[in-house]
């Protein structure tokens, strides 16, 4: 399938959305009340952790040429990027415009929703998917993924033709 990736990144968007709805709910609404954009980082973070696992291990599991940890600094920068361009909309809101002053509790969750959640994850979702790709997943078939192609990475070519004299 073309779109393969683009498809299975949409489910663990789908899928770190749901959780950090959930947990951002959880805190705006009872500890962090008065903290909303606290609450979302803190949501955004833990969802994040939880996206690293799924597209290392699913999503682009077929991508790499990085080592693990570098792969793993670069996705948590990416996403921290990410994690702020989600937050802004809602920060923007509450503290150039006041906006939770005088609103019931339903009104404060439909805004926090749009703002946070539509607003905040489209911006988050098109950055990370570009940046992901282009430096922390680069190059496809490199870790595992039995495509039928036998291509190796340019540098490992290189190393294995030095290796066998055929330099």
């Amino acid at each position: 399938m073309r779109h393969h990736e683009l498809i299975k990144f949409a489910l663990v968007g789908g899928t770190t959305f749901v959780f950090d709805a959930a947990i951002f709910y959880a805190l705006s609404l009872t500890i962090l009340e008065p903290k909303p954009v606290i609450a979302k980082i803190i949501s955004g973070v833990l969802a994040t952790i939880l996206s690293y696992i799924l597209n290392r291990e699913w999503a682009f599991k077929n991508r790499g040429g990085r080592e693990r940890h570098h792969e793993a600094l670069l996705f948590f920068a990416i996403s921290g990027v990410a994690v702020i361009l989600q937050a802004t909309p809602l920060w923007i809101a509450n503290n150039m415009f006041d906006l939770r002053t005088n609103l019931d509790v339903t009104e404060v969750v439909v805004i926090d929703f749009i703002l946070g959640f539509i607003i905040g994850n489209l911006l988050g979702m098109g950055f990370r998917f570009w940046a992901l790709r282009k430096f922390a997943f680069p190059e496809e078939q490199l870790r595992g993924g039995d495509t039928g192609s036998t291509d190796v990475h340019p540098n490992l070519a290189e190393l294995n033709d030095e290796e066998l004299g055929h330099a």
